[in-house]
């Protein structure tokens, strides 16, 4: 449950975090025995300038005499090894009487310390925090913004441990924005099943806005941030709700108890998280049409990723190792498909219009053509080489499975939809997926998985739509744009080498192709909008 709170006052700005773990059981038990682990941890911020958090971490009935603190190598979400471990100076560690005990720094996010069983210690450190970006710590003199994954030490082997948190700050900077949910009746203290859901829940400080919240399906949904700027709020909650709703229908289910966008301020980029999001976001220039179509599709990947991803998810993508990268062939799936989704889901809301739609489409198709790395990296190598080549690949040498991906959702689309006389769709894969791996069985699904439910759902072999995926053969656009009595064209400038890839409807289109198309875009009519 993510939440704005209102806190009491100090002279300096301390926010103070205190995770109570019980440590010698995976249950939490506020009714903590003596002979139960104890870990607090206390985030403190005294000179918002220095662009640093000071942490102080308490251990009490610790079992074993020998421990491994760690600091994750990155966060989930964002597919880069960020070594949130080189950003923490300064580590101490005591003992009960203040005496500083030995502790070995064996790498860059492993320390290691000795000390006596079940006898409390300490822990401080810094972090600095003055990166201004959606996967990494900040801290100014008018904003925090907390990347848990970025500031908090687990415990080798005890990821699974349940997490209290209490939150302390002054009177200058009044709000609070986190996904954690409320542990009491109190208005500062917060719980999280284990440490995966704690780094699953950003945490933004400052004097805070809230736009007016708005509810599907008796679950509230709310939009808070910092500096969100001026813009017509109305229009944009409408708009947001629209989004929502239309997710919700496609997979027809709703699975957290309150949702929250957090606007994090300007700036680029957005991570999904089980029941928020963290999105760079500034209101100023919404009044432009195009922009408004721009930030909510953005919105909408954003928020139906916690679908696709985070519930829908590759089998290795859960549960974390969050010391090494965690690989997988199927980012062009959690990613690429989702923004094919933002598409559809921008498209039914009625934010955006059929060309919208299909000059989205062109771009990834141009984008992805006119780079060299198509000839030379598939979509699965794409993926699992993300941690290397980054999230958008290397131009020339490699491809985006942000750009392929998209292209692949349409034409498992409409070659499903072509199958069954559009009577099933990749809809239908998407709902397939979330009701029997992660309702059913709780888990991920392998990439042969992947293939054999697409194929489940059309009745027929894809392996040919799938080439597309694990090869680098070239797509035959005119086949599967056919299915929906649309066609694909080349214009090349000679001079520049760069071919055009345009989209256009063809003549005297049958019956069965209007009404994929029709019911693909969520139209009531085939309409003849597209014009260039």
């Amino acid at each position: 449950m993510a939440t704005i709170k209102f806190f009491n006052q100090f002279r300096f700005i301390i926010l103070s975090l205190i995770l109570t773990v019980g440590c010698s059981s995976l249950n939490y038990n506020p009714n903590r025995q003596k002979n139960e682990a104890v870990l607090k941890y206390t985030l403190t911020i005294m000179e918002p300038s220095t662009h640093g958090y000071h942490v102080d971490l308490f251990c009490d009935g610790w079992v074993n005499d020998t421990i491994k603190f760690k600091m994750p190598k990155w966060m989930p979400g964002y597919y880069q090894i960020m070594d949130y471990g080189k950003n923490v100076e300064n580590l101490i560690v005591k003992n009960k009487n203040g005496n500083n005990l030995q502790v070995v720094k064996q790498n860059e996010n492993t320390w290691q310390l000795v000390v006596k069983k079940n006898t409390p210690f300490s822990i401080s450190y810094d972090v600095k925090s003055d990166k201004k970006f959606v996967a990494n710590n900040y801290l100014d003199s008018t904003h925090g913004y907390i990347v848990p994954a970025a500031t908090f030490l687990y415990i080798k082997d005890h990821l699974n441990t349940p997490v209290s948190i209490r939150v302390v700050s002054n009177n200058q900077w009044k709000n609070i924005a986190t996904g954690l949910d409320l542990l009491t009746d109190k208005q500062n203290e917060f719980f999280a099943s284990d440490f995966d859901i704690l780094y699953d829940c950003p945490i933004l400080i400052g004097n805070l806005e809230e736009l007016p919240s708005f509810v599907v399906k008796n679950i509230k949904h709310r939009f808070i941030g910092y500096n969100l700027g001026d813009f017509n709020k109305v229009e944009f909650t409408n708009n947001l709700k629209k989004i929502v709703q239309t997710s919700v229908d496609l997979i027809g289910d709703i699975p957290y108890n309150q949702y929250t966008f957090i606007g994090i301020g300007p700036g680029y980029g957005g991570i999904e998280h089980l029941n928020n999001t963290t999105i760079s976001f500034n209101g100023n220039k919404l009044d432009d049409e195009r922009t408004m179509k721009g930030v909510m599709k953005f919105i909408a990947h954003e928020y139906f990723h916690n679908y696709n991803v985070k519930r829908i998810r590759p089998y290795e993508l859960g549960p974390f190792d969050y010391d090494k990268e965690n690989r997988t062939n199927l980012l062009w799936v959690s990613e690429g498909l989702t923004v094919y989704y933002e598409y559809i889901v921008a498209k039914r809301a009625g934010v955006i219009n059929e060309q919208d739609f299909i000059l989205s489409l062109e771009s990834n198709i141009n984008r992805t053509e006119n780079n060299p790395g198509h000839n030379f990296q598939s979509l699965t190598q794409a993926s699992y080489n993300t941690w290397s080549d980054g999230p958008f690949g290397q131009q020339g040498k490699s491809i985006s499975y942000y750009e392929k991906g998209p292209i692949i959702g349409l034409i498992l689309d409409l070659a499903i939809r072509n199958a069954t006389d559009n009577e099933k769709s990749l809809d239908d894969v998407m709902r397939q997926l979330y009701w029997h791996y992660y309702k059913e069985l709780g888990r991920g699904f392998t990439d042969a998985e992947f293939q054999q439910t697409c194929e489940s759902i059309a009745g027929i072999s894809l392996n040919s739509e799938f080439e597309y995926v694990n090869t680098t053969k070239d797509i035959d656009y005119n086949k599967y744009l056919s299915y929906a009595g649309l066609k694909f064209e080349k214009k090349i400038n000679p001079k520049a080498g760069y071919k055009r890839l345009v989209i256009s409807k063809i003549e005297n289109a049958n019956l069965k192709q209007k009404e994929i198309l029709q019911t693909l875009l969520g139209d009531n009519i085939f309409t003849n909008q597209l014009s260039y």
